[in-house]
């Protein structure tokens, strides 16, 4: 083998690792995109879920505020139950008071 043969040779073989190498590279590019993009898609979904989780937190809220006002309003109706309750009830044993306090009128 001449000298020009042994260096094609070398070239050749240089050339070869060169492309073995990139070809390496390439690969290791590829699964970096692909587990980039699997990140952004889990990242995509994981946002779609933060806002669904965020509106059912805001139709919760407003349940909760109009069942607080239900029960303020229901606290109210049973405080103006009560005095009156309490009101006629005293009229009551008033009225009571005032027939057992009578002479009774023999006619």
């Amino acid at each position: 083998m001449n000298q020009s043969n042994k260096r094609d040779d070398e070239n050749a073989k240089r050339v070869e690792a060169d492309i073995a190498e990139l070809q390496m590279a390439i690969a290791q590019l590829e699964r970096t995109v692909a587990g980039k993009l699997e990140d952004e898609a889990s990242n995509a979904e994981l946002q779609e879920e933060l806002a669904i989780m965020q509106d059912d937190r805001s139709r919760l809220a407003l349940d909760l505020d109009a069942a607080l006002a239900r029960q303020n309003a229901l606290e109210k109706s049973r405080d103006e139950v009560l005095r009156r309750l309490e009101s006629a009830s005293e009229g009551v044993a008033a009225a009571l008071g005032a027939a057992v306090a009578a002479p009774v009128r023999e006619d």
